[in-house]
Formats: structure tokens, C-alpha cells, sequence
């Protein structure tokens, strides 16, 4: 049986990003699959209006959400389905995972954010894109000087 370690923010995008995964001829047995629900950050400021255990019920409620669209696509197949929710730093619980589960593939299907890295997996993974567009202040403020005198 073929164990895979999926990490999901976006039902829709997961199913998208899996899909070629699910219908391959390289995998024709039964799968086990961990989903693992990554919930969306809440800013700094809602701590001072929003209790912890409301912040926990908000997210429990998000990942069932998530994990009512997301499993039964997978069991369609008679796959196997164990769900998680992520809490805490993704690369410990991807060791903790890997020590429960021997042998298992890990994929990241999470939906990427302009302008924002989404945090690694693995330890292994790379943090930050190398080819992400920075413009220091001096540059933005040359440009809007030339853009000034060009009027």
C-alpha cells in the first residue's frame, strides 16, 4: 500500500494538483492518505478581540469544511484517508508523520499566495524562492523622481 503525506489549504486546488496523481498508471493499488489541513493564518490583531479557544473552534470548523471535501474525492477509489490538522511548526510535524507512517511521500498541494512564501514542509525544502522581485527604497525612490521630472 502506497503512503502518501499531502499538505492542503484549498480543497479545489488540491484536487486540481492531485488529480494526475490519483489516475496514473504508476499507481494502481490502494493508497493510505494523510491529509493534513494547514488553516490560514489570523493576523496579530485578532488576538486582542478573539479568545484562544474560539481561535481553535474557527479553525476545527475550517478543516472539517476542508476535510468534507477533500476525503471523500480521495476514498472514492477505496483509497484510505486519515486526517490531520496541522499545529505548530510543518517541518516537526512532518518528522512525527514520517516516524508514524515508515515510507511515506510527502507533497505539498497547498494553493501558493502572491507575495507571500508559504512556510517549508520539510526541513529539506527550500524556505524562500530565489527568484522572488525585490525593489529596494532607493530604486522605487529614483524611479518616482524620473516619473516626477519626466512631467
Amino acid at each position: 500500500m502506497d503512503k502518501i503525506i499531502v499538505y492542503v489549504d484549498d480543497a479545489a486546488y488540491a484536487q486540481q494538483q492531485l488529480a494526475p496523481l490519483r489516475g496514473s498508471a504508476a499507481h494502481p493499488q490502494s493508497a493510505h492518505w494523510v491529509v493534513v489541513a494547514c488553516a490560514p493564518r489570523m493576523t496579530h490583531r485578532i488576538s486582542k478581540w478573539v479568545s484562544h479557544s474560539a481561535r481553535e473552534n474557527w479553525r476545527a470548523k475550517w478543516a472539517d469544511k476542508l476535510f468534507g471535501l477533500t476525503v471523500p474525492w480521495l476514498a472514492s477509489r477505496g483509497d484510505t484517508v486519515h486526517t490531520v490538522l496541522a499545529k505548530g511548526p510543518l517541518p516537526e510535524l512532518t518528522e512525527r508523520l514520517l516516524a508514524e507512517h515508515p515510507g511515506a511521500r510527502v507533497l505539498d498541494a497547498r494553493r501558493p499566495k502572491f507575495g507571500q512564501d508559504l512556510p517549508p514542509v520539510t526541513a529539506e525544502q527550500p524556505s524562500a524562492s530565489p527568484n522572488r522581485w525585490s525593489v529596494p527604497g532607493a530604486v522605487a525612490g529614483m524611479g518616482a523622481m524620473l516619473v516626477l521630472a519626466a512631467e
